[in-house]
């Protein structure tokens, strides 16, 4: 069965980030089985229109703002005649939207319903129950989820907590884990400093990811040990605090802040390292662990959320999130890399994450949901407007008055311009122009990646 896909995310590339690459590395697999696909996201700068990147893969970057944190203004009703233009012109048969955070992948998972189209929702993300922030997302997340086929979540405790928070049936929850490209994840041990240890932090920099708890480590691990440096990738509001630290004990030449980090870069600064260290308070997978492994490092992560299930136990050594936890991990680490480590060891590593976790896997488990659903029976009108009847007595009646408006405003542009008058994109040939993953377990060769960067300028 092919399908046509439409990715729908407030988060893609020039924006760099985990969401970014699922959706372009996903998209890429998916083209080489077959499928047809194509990305929508808001514009960025001056990037606006289509652009088309490796193997055809088509952009729109919409004429859409970004309102806070690279998320479009939610408007709900007046991304109707866009996303039904795009979805009419290229015959998509199925909307994918994917992270909680992206108010334009929600609103195009609601006007699929109105589409007779089926929807499917990826949550990237783990999120709490207490606090006002977490109460209004999961309330959102609880409507959006009312009128999708499918949800997918990249781990089991990422599963237990949308089917929580969103009050969605578990059947209807699949758990597709995250992967990494082995080939552009190389071990490089020539990279690290003879007779140092260097100790590599790649995160933002927020409360979120434990920079609290990084702060509080470094002077206790740095005045024990002379020969451990300290190498910090990343950006955020809370680079002040370790800023503050490094000034307060004079550590400027055994701490690094490199900033912000494009992703094609990360892996030129995981191998200068012996040592990966993760502090995050919360978790649904951590790409950045298994990126480090696939690198040949030391792996030492908090033990929160999805992080147990990602590693096997001798790739990874798991801590509390806390200091004196963390400390003594890092410790039993640095132990081990004065003893020396062979480079057998690091390629060791490599192959057994390169074999764990592959894109091509994720693209044919996800394709399997895609049958799934489009094997589903239409449901009929009255269905899908009051399927929204459990999110609450008032925020029910609400969300159900604007489907009906919904509905309403698709009758008016059907009548104003038919989607039989539509013209039809044509579909990139398949046959020319393709460049082949199918050498490799993982997709994006060097090759690959060159050509990426000049088809989308």
């Amino acid at each position: 069965m092919k399908h046509r896909i439409c990715m729908v995310s407030d988060f893609f590339y020039p924006n760099m980030g985990g969401v970014e690459s699922h959706i372009y590395q996903l998209s890429q697999c998916l083209l080489e089985r077959g499928h047809k696909v194509i990305i929508v996201t808001h514009a960025y700068g001056d990037r606006k229109g289509i652009r088309y990147l490796t193997n055809g893969l088509k952009v729109y970057y919409i004429p859409i703002a970004p309102f806070y944190n690279q998320c479009a203004v939610p408007t709900l009703l007046t991304t109707l005649p866009l996303i039904r233009n795009i979805c009419v012109r290229e015959e998509i048969t199925i909307i994918h939207g994917h992270s909680a955070f992206s108010t334009l992948a929600h609103e195009a998972m609601f006007h699929a319903q109105a589409l007779d189209i089926r929807a499917v929702f990826t949550d990237h993300s783990l999120f709490g129950f207490a606090d006002a922030s977490s109460i209004l997302t999961n309330k959102l997340l609880m409507i959006s989820l009312s009128g999708v086929n499918h949800a997918i979540c990249v781990s089991h405790t990422s599963k237990e907590n949308t089917v929580l928070r969103a009050s969605i049936h578990p059947e209807l929850v699949s758990v597709i884990p995250n992967a990494v490209d082995a080939t552009a994840f190389t071990p490089a041990p020539e990279n690290r400093k003879k007779g140092r240890v260097t100790v590599v932090v790649m995160s933002r920099l927020v409360y979120r990811k434990g920079t609290d708890l990084l702060a509080g480590i470094i002077p206790d691990i740095c005045s024990k040990y002379d020969n451990v440096d300290f190498l910090i990738g990343g950006d955020g509001p809370k680079r002040i605090v370790l800023e503050e630290i490094r000034e307060q004990f004079q550590l400027h030449d055994r701490v690094t802040l490199l900033g912000a980090i494009e992703h094609n870069k990360v892996r030129e600064v995981l191998v200068q390292g012996d040592i990966f260290l993760n502090t995050s308070l919360t978790e649904a997978f951590c790409i950045a662990i298994v990126e480090a492994a696939c690198c040949g490092m030391l792996v030492i992560s908090t033990k929160v959320g999805g992080i147990p299930e990602v590693l096997p136990n001798d790739l990874i050594q798991l801590a509390e999130p806390s200091v004196k936890s963390l400390t003594k991990e890092l410790e039993a680490a640095i132990e081990i890399c004065k003893m020396g480590r062979s480079d057998a060891q690091s390629h060791e590593r490599h192959e057994r994450v390169k074999r764990l976790y592959t894109w091509q896997d994720v693209a044919r488990r996800t394709e399997t949901v895609y049958n799934m659903v489009c094997e589903e029976p239409p449901r009929p009108l009255p269905d899908k407007i009051m399927r929204y009847q459990h999110c609450g007595p008032i925020a029910g009646k609400i969300f159900i008055l604007f489907a009906a408006l919904n509905y309403l405003l698709l009758f008016l542009l059907e009548w104003w311009l038919p989607a039989k008058d539509m013209d039809k994109v044509p579909d990139w040939p398949q046959s020319k122009n393709k460049l082949s993953f199918s050498k490799n377990k993982n997709s994006g060769t060097e090759t690959n990646r060159k050509e990426c960067q000049e088809l989308g300028r």
